[in-house]
């Protein structure tokens, strides 16, 4: 990350001083609600592991390998972000272990919105069939060849690493900040990094958008279930923005680019920092906060839980300042 005060050729102190000062509250700004969404996703797993319907259940079992997946992805973004923001180079081999793991849960969740979608569609469309077809069993043969498909993608970009010459470089250790584009070290590399991303997303976006017409086409039926249709294509229209949620992590890095040529230092540090928080962190919780908040039979354990949680924090910041105020009064 760039802050305002880099581009100053005056390195008075108070320059410096000002720069640190910045840093910290953009730090600060990004790292607050990072650790509350990571608190919710959190909380949101622990429910979908407390009760025994939802791991017996196939759309929860795929709701919690969606969040696993936001959860991981927002975590790396914000580590990431950190590093980038002090300035920490990381050399070559660790920047691209961090790069693969963002590019391997970056597939995840378009790849499981689409299994999702599906098995709305089977529900609706063939109800009596439904039990059968979705199993726990074919539930968890779906993940494995979710995460199966994206470790696919891991391996080529390992294996168009391997032809770039790093002999040729005077040190493994980074002179820019560990994102994807620097990592794209050559034009192979970042022309299958294109064509991989808008394939995934388009035929994600192909495959929920014709699960949608079904249902609907279905919900004309008069044998069909008006309400679960219903329900069934809202559903899917949640499915169909949080693929464009997810989409747009993609264009996070581009745009940030545009943006720096065309805008002044501090505006453009500045809106970095929203779109850090609105395009990266807000979208990796948005899954939680609306199945939490939809789902009838999620929304009283998670508030449930959240509430507790919430207590137990309280009172382990309590605890101490009790203790404290005790010891002052007997002292």
């Amino acid at each position: 990350m760039s802050y305002a005060n880099q581009s100053q050729s005056n390195n008075t102190v108070g320059l410096q001083y000002m720069g640190f000062l910045e840093l910290v509250l953009f730090s600060t700004v990004t790292s607050v609600p990072c650790c509350v969404f990571l608190f919710i996703n959190g909380t949101m797993l622990f429910t979908l592991r407390s009760k025994v319907v939802f791991c017996e259940t196939s759309r929860y079992i795929l709701l919690f390998n969606l969040l696993f997946a936001d959860t991981v992805q927002m975590s790396l973004g914000q580590l990431l972000f950190i590093l980038n923001a002090f300035r920490i180079r990381l050399t070559y081999p660790v920047c691209g272990v961090f790069t693969m793991l963002a590019y391997f849960t970056n597939v995840i969740p378009p790849l499981t919105l689409v299994v999702m979608s599906l098995e709305r569609y089977v529900a609706v469309c063939y109800p009596l069939r439904h039990s059968t077809i979705v199993t726990i069993r074919n539930t968890a043969v779906a993940i494995m060849a979710v995460w199966g498909f994206s470790s696919l993608n891991i391996l080529t970009q390992v294996i168009l690493l391997l032809d770039f010459k790093f002999e040729n470089l005077d040190s493994l250790t980074m002179k820019e900040n560990c994102v994807r584009e620097t990592m794209r070290l050559g034009s192979t590399s970042d022309l299958y990094d294109k064509v991989y991303v808008y394939f995934v997303f388009v035929s994600a976006g192909v495959a929920i958008l014709c699960s949608y017409i079904g249902v609907s086409i279905a919900a004309r039926s008069a044998s069909t279930d008006k309400a679960s249709a219903r329900k069934g294509r809202n559903t899917l229209l949640l499915h169909m923005v949080q693929l464009g949620l997810s989409l747009s992590s993609t264009i996070h890095n581009p745009l940030q680019l545009v943006l720096s040529k065309v805008l002044d230092k501090k505006i453009f540090v500045r809106i970095q920092i929203v779109l850090y928080v609105c395009v990266i962190i807000f979208p990796s919780c948005l899954s939680s906060l609306i199945y939490g908040i939809r789902d009838q039979t999620i929304r009283p354990i998670l508030i449930k839980n959240l509430c507790c949680q919430w207590r137990c924090a309280l009172s382990l910041s309590v605890v101490p300042d009790k203790a404290k105020s005790s010891m002052h009064i007997n002292s």
